[in-house]
């Protein structure tokens, strides 16, 4: 649904971005991931026909960002981090003047309006001026006015940003709705935790290059994840660690309290010689839990600080 080649932007001689290659599939949430500076806003704006690059090519469903503009603002729905209002409008008639501004027919847009209200949850507040409207709900009408046109692909550009908690799960829920619904989402956030739950690819980019795209399983592979398991047993944990540390697929032992950390040699998946050494040896187990690397974690390790 969205290809990117060899996209480069230059201010000057700053490269915003340099040989960009990226490809996002059809209904997939796509988390795009990168420090202040990295170039996600400016692949976001170039996506949206806002930003002219210096060289290469984007395609939004195979059509081309710089020749088919018209098109691909049809089919797109973008959101900028920071959303401006009209102070003067109502929420309907703000939706309602964009409706206006897609074309849509005038025996139309109440009924379209109206469903974009009713699938972000709105509609108590379709009478209330725009502007007084809470961060979260404005973020919802950001949401509410990207979908008046019904586009195959969203846009979106940390639109979790500055909500308080609440606010936050209620995006999330959202942006789950709208992948239900068959929508292509590209979405750019410094939450890294929220992406991990939402995301079927990430991709990582740091000075304006692709440090990494693919699944969330792809990326801890690549950080060198080793498998790792949280062990509890009842009792006898110094018993346990020195059983556990004489096994060959093991790589590291602790114990910190309560909890023994168990590592695995690369290509190792040991759960079940774990369970079976601490019962035969009439260790009780209590718990054997996997333990992944973070989004958060594997961002660190892949990104080496270039950008600020």
């Amino acid at each position: 649904m969205i290809r990117i080649n060899a996209l480069t932007k230059k201010y000057g001689e700053l490269a915003a971005l340099s040989n960009l290659e990226l490809t996002i599939n059809a209904g997939d949430v796509f988390g795009f991931i990168g420090p202040n500076g990295a170039g996600k806003t400016t692949t976001m704006r170039i996506l949206a026909t806002l930003l002219t690059p210096t060289s290469g090519r984007a395609f939004i469903d195979g059509h081309d960002v710089l020749t088919h503009g018209r098109t691909v603002r049809r089919l797109v729905g973008y959101m900028p981090d920071f959303m401006g209002v009209y102070d003067d409008l109502k929420v309907f008639e703000y939706l309602e003047f964009f409706a206006a501004a897609f074309g849509i027919e005038p025996r139309k847009r109440k009924g379209i309006v109206e469903g974009v209200l009713e699938l972000t949850d709105l509609q108590s507040k379709k009478a209330a001026p725009v502007d007084s409207l809470s961060r979260g709900m404005q973020q919802r009408l950001g949401l509410a006015r990207v979908l008046i046109h019904d586009p195959k692909v969203l846009i979106l550009d940390e639109p979790a940003s500055g909500l308080d908690p609440r606010a936050r799960i209620e995006i999330r829920g959202l942006l789950r709705e709208l992948k239900k619904m068959g929508k292509t989402i590209m979405i750019s956030s410094h939450i890294l935790s929220e992406l991990e739950e939402i995301s079927d690819h990430v991709g990582i980019i740091e000075h304006g290059q692709l440090v990494f795209s693919g699944t969330l399983a792809q990326l801890r592979q690549r950080a060198g994840q080793q498998s790792k398991v949280r062990v509890r047993v009842v009792q006898d944990h110094d018993k346990a660690v020195e059983l556990l540390s004489a096994l060959p697929q093991i790589a590291d032992v602790h114990r910190e309290g309560e909890i023994i950390s168990v590592t695995f040699h690369p290509g190792q998946d040991a759960d079940g010689i774990v369970a079976r050494t601490l019962v035969r040896a009439d260790i009780d187990l209590i718990a054997l839990e996997p333990e992944q690397l973070k989004l958060d974690d594997a961002f660190l390790q892949l990104t080496r600080g270039l950008v600020h």
